[in-house]
């Protein structure tokens, strides 16, 4: 396929709610949506970094300039016939995964729609429909937070996730263990803490939680490794796994027990695809999560999820548990108690809604 045009528009979508995790508090989400043309047709991509540089080094104004002015321009041309055409064309610049997986993903969406094909056929996935958890941020009180979760569990969801922080720690998880004896979940640390923090964590293996999510720097390695010898419960690398390599290495060293695959954070769903495999082969089980994108990103966790070592209810979530109105049409749904299922397709089924996404453009290119 040659592409002939992509357009791409850096897009911000308020919150129900403001998402406060141990990076910063966010009422608003900025997005990067990438639209690939060819002459079999089209494709959407999204891949949404934020608004500022504080799950990752990346934020979406520098990603939208990057792929205007040199990511985009080294696709415009060529013939891509793989999800890999696609990684080899960019991978003359360095980093910079959000900004690549805006491209990849849209390659994917136009791959699958070319062939008639639901993106998670395309894949390889075993059916449309996957298990997906609930997840909470820091709230006012416990006493909330345990409102939400009853809410939760009596919905259908698989697990819950909590997000961890300084303040909004050990209390919180034996208040929520006391209260749920026998439920499934986890906390997320999004990077906080640091290995001297480890006799807290060891404090943590008495709640029998199914996995401590990124613990420790967002560039670290070596020092989960250290911590992972250190505790029962296994966890979990997400900021951490940001190519095949450091999976790769993560697998080598044992720093992990679980990797969380996001497509934004690896550099698109060729990248995602290549560390489930690596995963499966280790024995390392996955599960998929989610920048809180619109509908239209979703579809790609969707279709990722399907895949067949996913082993574990995803981060993927109806729009309105988000979104008043999302940029994606159609919406994401439930499908039944804690289920998803997959548009129909061809490709991901979903695209922007053109009035929506003009209200919601900050900035926008096209490159031809």
């Amino acid at each position: 396929m040659r592409i002939t045009r992509i357009d791409v528009y850096r897009v911000t979508m308020p919150l129900v709610y403001p998402f406060r995790t141990a990076y910063g508090n966010d009422d608003c989400i900025e997005s990067i949506l990438a639209r690939m043309e060819s002459p079999e047709g089209y494709g959407w991509g999204e891949s949404t970094p934020w608004r500022a540089p504080g799950y990752s080094p990346e934020w979406a104004t520098g990603a939208l300039a990057l792929i205007r002015d040199w990511l985009a321009p080294a696709l415009i041309g060529r013939s891509l016939e793989t999800g890999a055409d696609v990684q080899q064309a960019l991978s003359g610049f360095k980093g910079n995964p959000f900004a690549k997986a805006a491209l990849d993903t849209a390659w994917w969406d136009l791959h699958a729609r070319s062939r008639g094909q639901p993106l998670w056929q395309a894949l390889g996935g075993r059916g449309p429909t996957i298990r997906v958890g609930a997840d909470f941020g820091v709230m006012e009180t416990l006493d909330d937070l345990v409102r939400e979760i009853t809410g939760a569990l009596e919905a259908g969801f698989g697990r819950v996730k909590l997000k961890f922080r300084p303040g909004w720690d050990v209390a919180m998880v034996a208040r929520v263990r006391n209260e749920f004896p026998d439920a499934v979940f986890h906390i997320d640390c999004n990077s906080a803490y640091r290995l001297s923090d480890a006799a807290m964590f060891r404090e943590l293996d008495q709640f029998n939680l199914a996995m401590i999510e990124q613990p420790l720097a967002h560039d670290d390695l070596l020092d989960h490794a250290e911590l992972q010898r250190q505790l029962r419960t296994p966890i979990c690398l997400d900021e951490s796994i940001t190519s095949t390599d450091r999976a790769r290495q993560a697998i080598a060293i044992k720093a992990c027990g679980w990797v969380n695959i996001k497509p934004g954070r690896v550099g698109g769903v060729t990248n995602a695809l290549a560390i489930h495999d690596l995963c499966a082969e280790a024995g390392i089980p996955c599960w998929i999560g989610g920048m809180l994108e619109s509908a239209v990103g979703q579809a790609f966790n969707v279709a990722l999820a399907t895949l067949s070592n996913i082993r574990y209810p995803c981060d993927i979530f109806p729009s309105a548990r988000f979104y008043r109105q999302d940029l994606g049409q159609p919406e994401l749904v439930l499908s039944g108690r804690g289920q998803v299922t997959a548009l129909p397709g061809p490709g991901i089924g979903c695209e922007p809604d053109p009035e929506r996404l003009a209200r919601a453009t900050l900035e926008s290119a096209t490159i031809r």
